[in-house]
């Protein structure tokens, strides 16, 4: 591979030059876990020059480590950790201490390890970001996308931006859907030439002379609440026109992400990049959308092995690399991560990761290649990580940023070095979103960024690239077939050609149920299951997922394949639509209880003392007083509702008197009863009238010795009518409306 000389200009001062790699600045790490007992033994990769390592550790969501072992001797290379458990997520921070000549030098190394995580069944909503001149073009292959990140757990909100609306405008749009659901919204797919948000008065990659002002900020879009302004910043910079930056231009001011990002945002936009001749940018990202989506099914098989092309080494301080060394030791183990040449290595060959550096331009990075070298290869990684300067500015033709997603079996590339990134979670099942979150909302407090601050948390921190993508794909089942059979549903299924599958889950959605929910108790072992008594009609969409056991660098977790669906139709309805009620006789304690219902064939009462009855509307006597919870369950063929009626039981000398000094007639009578009282009831009792529902219809108070009652507006049938008087005395009426 031929080397290309460009050179990267630093404005900080050299701090040391020694022959030394770049490894020796990142821990590389992985582990070996065992269920049995709880055990996560932490191993790594030694040096001749280190002097000691500490050890820390914490929660995955955690944001303050806690030492666990400091002062281990410059020679040990594993920890056991048996202060675990099964299914929990631990991070551990490994520091390297050591000494090359007279100069003291600091190594990081990070994991995330854990025995047997539980499976993630849904990721969340994702919004799908289209430019409205890719629509139609690339219709057949979006719809085929929002499948794919369905069946991977997605519930999928598909925007479209107009390719000429400002940064803010389409802000909005994301924001609006955002709101929607504010606590399952994760993800941001960004696809097409939509617009791009400028911010900042930065120069990450120390060329102030010309390339310092507003850089590409993706983050704008993935910060809901943070406040952005464009009133404060000016940048102008004999640089090109579009970093300049000015108050009131439309680009903001902020050079760093104001508040953590709400979103894993990721872009896939291949405008100008002309260099690909044999290749229109439409062309360009169906390319990219087929190759996501062979990668999704597993349709080529990825080998778990990283490349690292390091063209910098040690340079003033800084290691770059170390990127690539401290990340894929988490992901494919230390000894499949090697140090190669960039193109030659995945030319023909697969590695899952690769990481290159050189001193760059908009188009190259020394030693790594041009733009046109990408152009003429089909390299073989699917991961990359790049760095070198102008490139990470990557709103130009024919970015060297941008320019892997064209080619190949490249899906990611990110801008890695100011600062360093955090992959490792990926190791247990993270999306690449997730590292880009974590990467963006970093400011040195939790993860190593940089050597010399000031470079964390900065706004030009983007992923190009679909951000759902994960590390381990599982061979998804084919031939899903759903097939209504009387109340029930048949799924079928051809298995996973994949060897370690443990079983299968099925997944349902429905018009009544928008999101799916797994319908079997216990993981199926063959190919068939049926989904017992569809309830409501309409379509029943079924989605099968293989699930097996992975087993990493970093601990096992459970993964399950995309889903494959299929429909079924139901016409039938089988829901119940009921209520109850009662009304109360109060000398005899004799409770008429009534209920309604529609779809509903068995009714189960039990009246709270004992007593059951299988009548529709029973009459129920307590033997005692007290307060009762009766309770209605209405059942068909498939499907039941339980209705719960308060009846309250109160009897004796005052009671008999109240049930026989009120006087109720005409009854039956045309809508119009009077009720007669004596005086001393007077403004003290209230009268309630009940539909046989329980619906309550009518209310008034005694007013009067004799009060009338106008129910004329209301339908010919019967009706219960209860008073009730402030001690509690109630007496019922059953009156007849002709």
């Amino acid at each position: 591979m031929k080397k290309y000389l460009f050179s990267i200009v630093l404005s900080v001062s050299t701090i040391f030059v020694i022959a030394q790699s770049t490894k020796d600045a990142a821990v590389e790490i992985w582990a070996k876990v065992q269920a049995a007992p709880p055990t996560v033994t932490l191993n790594w990769v030694g040096n001749g020059t280190t002097n000691n390592y500490a050890i820390a550790k914490k929660l995955k969501t955690a944001s303050t480590w806690s030492n666990i072992a400091t002062g281990l001797s410059g020679t040990t290379t594993s920890y056991v950790d048996n202060n675990v458990t099964v299914g929990t997520n631990y991070e551990y921070r490994i520091i390297r201490s050591g000494t090359t000549g007279t100069v003291n030098y600091q190594g990081f190394g990070y994991i995330n390890a854990g025995i047997e995580i539980p499976v993630v069944e849904n990721r969340g909503r994702l919004i799908l970001l289209v430019a409205n001149t890719m629509t139609s073009s690339l219709a057949t292959e979006i719809a085929r996308l929002e499948t794919d990140l369905e069946g991977d757990g997605w519930d999928v909100v598909r925007l479209v931006a107009s390719t000429t609306a400002s940064a803010s405008q389409v802000k909005t749009q994301i924001t609006t859907a955002y709101n929607q659901n504010p606590t399952n919204t994760k993800a941001l797919f960004i696809l097409g030439p939509v617009p791009i948000p400028y911010s900042g008065n930065i120069c990450p990659d120390a060329h102030t002379n010309n390339h310092q002002g507003a850089w590409p900020a993706d983050c704008y879009y993935g910060d809901i609440n943070g406040t952005w302004t464009d009133a404060t910043v000016t940048a102008p910079t004999t640089g090109p026109t579009r970093i300049h930056n000015v108050p009131g231009d439309g680009k903001f001011d902020q050079s760093f992400i104001p508040s953590p990002m709400e979103l894993q945002v990721g872009r896939v936009d291949l405008r100008g990049m002309t260099t690909f001749t044999a290749f229109t940018e439409t062309q360009l990202l169906k390319n990219y959308l087929d190759k996501d989506h062979d990668y999704r099914k597993k349709v080529f098989a990825v080998q778990r092995r990283a490349i690292i092309d390091d063209n910098f080494g040690y340079f003033s301080g800084e290691a770059f690399a170390a990127n690539g060394w401290k990340n894929f030791g988490p992901i494919c183990t230390p000894s499949n991560v090697t140090a190669g040449d960039y193109i030659t290595s995945m030319t023909g060959n697969s590695y899952q990761w690769s990481y290159g550096c050189g001193g760059g331009s908009y188009t190259s990075a020394s030693g790594i290649g041009t733009t046109t070298d990408l152009s003429n290869s089909n390299l073989q990684g699917i991961f990359t990580v790049l760095f070198g300067s102008y490139f990470g500015d990557w709103d130009n033709n024919n970015n060297f940023l941008r320019a892997p997603l064209c080619q190949g079996k490249t899906l990611t590339n990110a801008w890695a070095g100011r600062p360093h990134w955090m992959f490792h979670h990926m190791a247990l099942g993270e999306t690449i979103g997730y590292s880009t979150v974590i990467s963006q909302n970093n400011t040195g407090s939790v993860y190593f960024a940089s050597p010399f601050g000031g470079l964390a948390n900065s706004i030009h921190i983007a992923l190009m690239g679909d951000p759902s993508l994960r590390n381990e794909i599982v061979s998804p089942v084919s031939n899903v077939v759903a097939t209504k059979n009387g109340n029930n549903c048949n799924i079928t299924w051809t298995a996973s050609t994949q060897t370690n599958v443990i079983g299968y889950n099925i997944y349902m959605k429905n018009d009544t149920n928008k999101t799916y929910v797994k319908i079997n108790p216990t993981t199926i072992t063959g190919t068939s299951y049926t989904h017992q008594c569809l309830v409501y009609p309409g379509i029943y969409k079924y989605m099968v997922r293989a699930l097996v056991l992975e087993n990493t660098p970093s601990g096992t977790y459970y993964n399950m394949s995309e889903g494959i669906m299929d429909t079924a139709m139901n016409t039938v309805n089988l829901a119940i639509y009921a209520n109850a009620g009662a009304a109360v006789s109060g000398t005899s304690s004799s409770v008429s209880f009534t209920s309604t219902a529609i779809g509903g064939t068995v009714f189960a009462w039990s009246f709270g003392d004992g007593g059951n009855s299988s009548q529709q509307n029973p009459v129920h006597t307590y033997t005692a007083n007290g307060n009762y919870t009766a309770t209605l369950v209405v059942s068909n063929s498939c499907n039941s509702v339980t209705l719960t009626v308060p009846v309250g039981i109160t009897t004796g000398i005052y009671q008999e008197q109240f049930e026989n000094a009120l006087s109720v007639f005409p009854n039956p009578s045309n809508g119009k009863v009077n009720v007669l009282a004596p005086k001393e009831m007077i403004n003290s009792t209230e009268v309630f009238v009940y539909s046989q529902d329980g619906k309550l219809v009518y209310q008034t108070k005694l007013k009067a010795e004799s009060t009338e009652i106008n129910l004329q507006n209301q339908a010919k049938g019967i009706y219960f009518m209860q008073l009730r008087d402030i001690n509690g005395n109630t007496s019922s009426r059953k009156i007849i409306i002709e």
